[in-house]
């Protein structure tokens, strides 16, 4: 069993976590026609925004209910009611989610009161779904406000149901926030290869995946999985959930719709990858698709290619819970060893994670102890690249933000061939950092002026 560390210091150096209420507001990006109110001051939103934009290189948007230092002090809930009737005037929004932030959980706003008071006021806009949900700055991570506006959304919209339907074709599947809009993609066509029709709660690979539309500029999200979708939940054949850190959300959708669900802590790795196919398999009562295989043998065979170089790796991680417990799991099964492990926050899965212990900390906790236990390469976000650099050591970017190189959000990290990319990637960086030049031979014969001269 793993040990985790908890934080030791009253501060964080090098901060490796994101916030909660960014978590909740990428959570909403993935709905089709929404828009994400952030509940808190103007800065609050532009700070997140930066990041999102960063990230994802397209437009965000992100609204605020802008406390100011009045409303802090007296009471903000009026902002969150001319907020929701505002956009709801001029956008005509499917969805509109309201996640707190540290201002407005610090100053006792009630922003489930809010929206209560918003449906008494304002009844002509009773076909927009209101999701509030509380995620404060100071507690939580990116992962856990994602997996709390899951919940929500879930608790709001979906009704209670009698049990799954065997004949339908529809799979409800559950992503949590390390999925990238490559991620869900990739996980779609894995779904529909065995006849199956997915509905991902959120689908960021249909709104955040860089596309051009045809009209110039349009204030709510341009795809997504449709609040319709959502509310038919209840009617699929199962569920699959993929990240440990969506349990809460998982439970409350198997006991409100009596669908049975498949859990995943994640898709990286031959062995995770090989129980997510079998599950799709039985699901179908279809045999595994000769794409599947020829992609499964390619795997296997990159396996046998990296594996002089990575089973004698070890690297260091900081990433959020999930995505630690994906690449704990693909180095295991490729011999490699976890010689440094720091999450933003502790959770369940760590305790299965497969290296001897997790620190709950910052950077500045993951350059101690590779300082301390050494490591040949460093996996996390944009923020980990100075502290690589300070290392030494090649950087392999993974998790949010990642604003210092392109495509990251298409990136594959999931299925066989994102297992496969992964691997010939870590490989790829081992052989740059290491001197590839081969010493010119020089015969045992030769006179030592000529072996001087040359």
């Amino acid at each position: 069993m793993t040990t985790i560390f908890k934080r030791n210091k009253a501060l964080s150096v090098s901060p490796l976590k994101a916030s909660a209420t960014m978590g909740a507001a990428l959570a909403f990006l993935g709905i089709r026609d929404a828009m994400a109110m952030l509940h808190g001051a103007q800065g609050c939103t532009a700070y997140g925004k930066v990041f999102l934009i960063g990230h994802f290189r397209e437009p965000v948007a992100l609204q605020t209910t802008a406390m100011d230092q009045v409303t802090t002090v007296m009471g903000a809930d009026d902002n969150v009611i001319e907020g929701l009737a505002a956009i709801c005037k001029k956008n005509r929004p499917a969805l509109i989610g309201v996640p707190t932030t540290g201002l407005s959980e610090t100053q006792g706003s009630d922003v489930n009161g809010a929206v209560s008071l918003f449906r008494q006021q304002y009844p002509e806009f009773a076909g927009t779904a209101v999701i509030p949900v509380e995620t404060p700055d100071y507690a939580g991570s990116m992962e856990t406000g994602f997996a709390k506006a899951m919940t929500a959304m879930i608790d709001r919209l979906v009704p209670e149901g009698a049990g799954a339907d065997p004949a339908s074709p529809r799979i409800n599947v559950l992503v949590n926030s390390t999925s990238s809009p490559g991620d869900v993609e990739e996980l779609k066509v894995l779904v529909e290869t065995f006849g199956l029709e997915p509905v991902i709660l959120p689908d960021l690979s249909d709104s955040l995946d860089g596309h051009l539309d045809d009209f110039d500029h349009k204030a709510l999200t341009t795809g997504g999985t449709g609040v319709g979708d959502i509310r038919r939940m209840g009617k699929a054949r199962a569920s699959i959930i993929i990240g440990s850190s969506l349990a809460a959300a998982a439970d409350l959708l198997a006991a409100r719709t009596g669908v049975p669900d498949h859990r995943f802590d994640h898709l990286m790795g031959l062995d995770a990858v090989d129980g997510f196919v079998d599950c799709l398999r039985r699901l179908s009562g279809r045999p595994v698709p000769d794409r599947i295989r020829r992609q499964r043998r390619q795997l296997q065979d990159a396996m046998l290619d990296t594996h002089f170089h990575l089973a004698a790796m070890s690297a260091a991680i900081a990433a959020e819970p999930d995505l630690l417990k994906g690449f704990g799991d693909l180095l295991a099964g490729m011999g490699a060893r976890v010689c440094a492990a720091v999450a933003p926050v502790n959770a369940p899965v760590l305790s299965r994670l497969a290296c001897e212990s997790v620190k709950i900390g910052d950077l500045e906790d993951l350059e101690a102890a590779v300082f301390e236990h050494g490591t040949d390469i460093v996996i996390g976000n944009a923020h980990c690249r100075a502290a690589a650099e300070r290392l030494e050591k090649p950087l392999l970017g993974a998790g949010f933000p990642q604003h210092d190189r392109f495509g990251a959000p298409a990136s594959v990290s999931i299925g066989y061939r994102g297992s496969r990319r992964l691997l010939f990637d870590m490989a790829n960086l081992l052989l740059e950092a290491e001197p590839q030049a081969v010493k010119p031979y020089r015969s045992i014969y030769a006179s030592s002026e000529t072996r001087g001269s040359a």
